[in-house]
């Protein structure tokens, strides 16, 4: 059986891949691509929040309201990049 956390590291590679692709294609709104970047800003942040929440408090960083909290906020300022951006070339 394949853990959670073995899933979550493999997903990473097809995400890099995928931000490689639109990239290169140079076809995604410079706005939405900041916003895909910035999900691995949250990846970044999620990680070390996780494991201080294990370390500390001896929960998953789920259980950690403010903690968890502070750690989503990077994947909502990316969504709403996003969002942004394509809105921006709807508008164009």
């Amino acid at each position: 059986m394949i853990s959670k956390e073995t899933l979550f590291a493999l997903s990473l590679f097809p995400y890099l891949g995928f931000l490689w692709f639109i990239t290169r294609s140079q076809q995604l709104p410079r706005l939405a691509l900041f916003g895909f970047y910035g999900t691995l800003v949250f990846v970044a942040v999620t990680i070390p929040a996780g494991i201080y929440a294990q370390v500390h408090y001896g929960e998953s960083l789920a259980n950690v309201d403010w903690l968890h909290g502070s750690a989503e906020v990077f994947l909502t300022l990316s969504n709403i990049l996003i969002v942004l951006g394509f809105r921006q070339a709807l508008r164009k």
